[in-house]
């Protein structure tokens, strides 16, 4: 069998060869997959289908449009989206602690912090981990940058790290602040607000008086209990929180009497959300906010207590107060010598609370509301005789300030502290911790002469039969049962005849006495004559 010839190679002209080589070069794809050739294509497409008036000048500017368009594709159909962590988002709140230092006004920062009121939240954490609480080195460093920010944005006298309040959805980190003197613009202005309500009501109340209304009906509710002044009882001191370090730090309202009380009729954990309605029974109002103002008020007028002796009256205020009896205020007492860590986790009575008592009211200070409610019911016809019989109110009297913590009542049978030391191996630099158990989570942890409140829980009073919803009361009677306007059976016929019979019965010997009275007299007057 005969062999094929072989085909002669077909001889190109240089010049196509050229050519070739040159598309070869140019269709190479990079990393990407994509090829100049391909590129060029694209851009002389565009220009001769735009043909803009100067082609040379956009030539760049065309180019670097399509390679961008190319890069940012968007992503792929194939593939789900990568999901962000959480983390990453947390991290963006907290970038803004570690990036805001500028470097400005060096030269007169051991001035400032000699006067700041920046609390040192590292020696707090060092001596709450001896008590068994940890918040972690690096969650105690972000709390501290996250106060300084609060110190360095308000004209604050006073800062402390007052806790955290544990949610189902987020936290709440709580600062404890109190204002210059003359510098709280919101204080100011919420009192000012307040006046200017109380007018337009008289206002509105005698517009209606002046016009014709209809009887109105004599019903006056209970009068409200005002609220305490900022700096004094429940309202001393101001909160701000916030719900993850590095995130914007939120100044609670004032709490009022109503408030405290709705509180301690309902037990609610909290979301995280200052915002979130409450929706309880008993009804309490307000939102989140206002309950967690309220559950912050009575857990520092329940756990915040001190070493006896750490505080004192002040001698002004006692001298004025003793005419009342009534104390509410104290301060530091520059001579206290301190006591013995092992007397301190012996013998309850050896602590004392230095935060006044919330009274049953709502309020650390009793109020009259009786003398407003009497003045507009004198105002009303026929009540006067009323209020004479009526007895005046009592005042009501809680525990005094400073009171030994041994006087505190038991929780059923459970004791309302428990107090230990927090080594026993090494006695001499052990500290006495305290723990409440009427609201878990509340420590203080003292030395012989230093000491430190701090509660971390989910800000819920113990309770040792469990919560049950109040019943709802009684519902008013409409009106009073009685014989005037109860209704009766209807009489039988002989029943009316056996009436009708006795009421002529009675008519007549009416008459026969008539008669014979008439005869009587007839007979005097003649005996008379």
């Amino acid at each position: 069998m005969s062999e094929e010839p072989e085909p002669e190679p077909v001889s190109l002209d240089p010049r196509e060869l050229q050519i070739r080589n040159a598309k070869a070069y140019l269709l190479q794809a990079d990393k990407s997959g994509l090829s100049l050739y391909e590129h060029l294509s694209a851009l002389l497409s565009r220009i001769l289908s735009e043909r803009p008036p100067n082609a040379l000048e956009s030539l760049a500017e065309v180019s670097s449009e399509l390679q961008w368009a190319r890069l940012n594709r968007g992503p792929d159909a194939l593939r789900t989206p990568r999901e962000e962590l959480q983390s990453y988002s947390k991290a963006e709140i907290q970038r803004a602690l570690f990036t805001g230092g500028s470097g400005e006004g060096e030269e007169n920062e051991e001035g400032e912090m000699m006067e700041s009121p920046l609390p040192n939240l590292l020696e707090l954490a060092h001596l709450v981990q001896q008590g068994g609480l940890n918040l972690g080195r690096d969650e105690t460093v972000r709390i501290s940058l996250a106060l300084k920010r609060l110190v360095d944005a308000h004209p604050l006298e006073r800062c402390r790290f007052w806790g955290k309040i544990l949610g189902t959805h987020g936290s709440y980190l709580v600062a404890e602040v109190q204002f210059r003197e003359g510098e709280d613009e919101e204080a100011v202005e919420g009192g000012e607000e307040e006046d200017k309500v109380l007018e337009e009501e008289e206002e509105e109340e005698d517009a209606e008086e002046a016009e014709d209304l209809p009887p109105k009906s004599t019903y006056h509710p209970p009068p409200e209990i005002p609220r305490e002044e900022y700096g004094m009882g429940a309202n001393k001191y101001i909160y701000f929180v916030c719900s993850e370090a590095g995130a914007e730090w939120v100044r609670l309202p004032p709490v009022t009497p109503a408030q405290i009380i709705a509180a301690r009729k309902i037990k609610r954990l909290f979301t995280g959300n200052l915002d979130a309605p409450v929706v309880t029974y008993p009804p309490f109002l307000g939102t989140e906010a206002n309950l967690l103002r309220a559950q912050i008020a009575r857990i520092s007028a329940g756990t915040h207590v001190s070493p006896l002796g750490y505080y004192q009256f002040s001698e002004e205020e006692g001298e004025e107060e003793e005419e009342s009896g009534a104390k509410d205020t104290c301060e530091e007492n520059p001579e206290f010598e301190g006591v013995p860590v092992s007397e301190l986790a012996d013998n309850l009575s050896n602590w004392a609370h230095h935060v006044p008592h919330i009274l049953p009211q709502g309020r650390c200070v009793w109020v009259n509301t009786s003398a407003k409610s009497e003045e507009q019911e004198e105002e009303e016809e026929g009540e006067e005789e009323e209020k004479e019989d009526e007895e005046e109110t009592m005042p009501e009297v809680g525990p005094p300030l400073l009171t030994p913590l041994s006087e505190d009542a038991e929780i059923g049978h459970t004791a309302p502290w428990t107090v230990s030391i927090s080594s026993h191996l090494i006695p001499q630099y052990a500290l006495a911790v305290l723990r409440s158990n009427l609201w878990p989570g509340a420590y203080t942890i003292a030395s012989a002469k230093k000491f430190e409140n701090i509660y971390i829980g989910w800000g819920t009073k113990y309770s040792p039969e469990g919560y049950s919803p109040p019943a709802p009361p009684i519902p008013q009677a409409e009106y009073p049962s009685g014989p005037e306007i109860s209704e009766t059976a209807d009489p039988t016929v002989e029943e009316e005849q056996a009436l009708k019979a006795a009421q002529e019965e009675a008519a007549a010997a009416a008459e026969e006495v008539e008669e014979e009275e008439g005869e009587g007299e007839e007979e005097e007057e003649e005996e008379d004559d």
